[in-house]
């Protein structure tokens, strides 16, 4: 084989790879998911948040609705009802040995969602999420209570921020 030969060889792999290179990039697709007007975005702002039993609860489905809506508040028709069950526990991690307390620990909070198009019951997303904080328990009984507290409304915020995220890439998929 002539050295000619070898280049036009070498020219034409190129080329072919090249080409192989653009079809397999012209099949993705990256799309912005928190873009404004976007569709996502539209029919996560016509999300439905069940009512809350408690003030863990109330914290991660106030921050839900913010995140959902972009702030605008729960829609007026909604298309898609988010059905949420939230669980929290304080649990103590480093313990004194010598007064048998703990110094410190973990709040974990948890949730079940179950996502649903209103108007037929088909679900289109659910699942089960779970964030911790970590707490520092001081000796003032009202210091650590404010502590736990404090400890619950950032997990309650993170998971938010979680299952919000679940809820549009399921909404981005169909």
């Amino acid at each position: 084989m002539s050295s000619s030969d070898r280049t036009v060889l070498k020219r034409s792999v190129r080329i072919a790879a090249g080409l192989a290179l653009v079809v397999l990039l012209a099949g993705c697709q990256v799309r912005p998911l928190h873009s404004t007007g976007s569709a996502v975005g539209s029919e996560l702002a016509s999300v439905s948040v069940s009512e809350s039993r408690d003030r863990v609860e109330q914290q991660v489905r106030n921050h839900l609705v913010f995140l959902l809506a972009g702030g605008a508040g729960e829609p007026a028709s909604a298309t898609y009802q988010l059905d949420l069950n939230v669980a929290s526990r304080t649990v103590g991690a480093l313990l004194n040995i010598r007064t048998d307390m703990a110094r410190a620990g973990r709040v974990v909070v948890s949730a079940d969602y179950n996502l649903a198009r209103i108007d037929t019951g088909e679900t289109v997303a659910s699942g089960k999420r779970s964030t911790l904080s970590p707490v520092d328990f001081p000796v003032q009984e009202f210091a650590k209570l404010r502590a736990i507290r404090d400890a619950e409304n950032r997990a309650a915020r993170e998971l938010a921020e979680i299952i919000r995220a679940d809820i549009a890439a399921a909404l981005a998929r169909r």
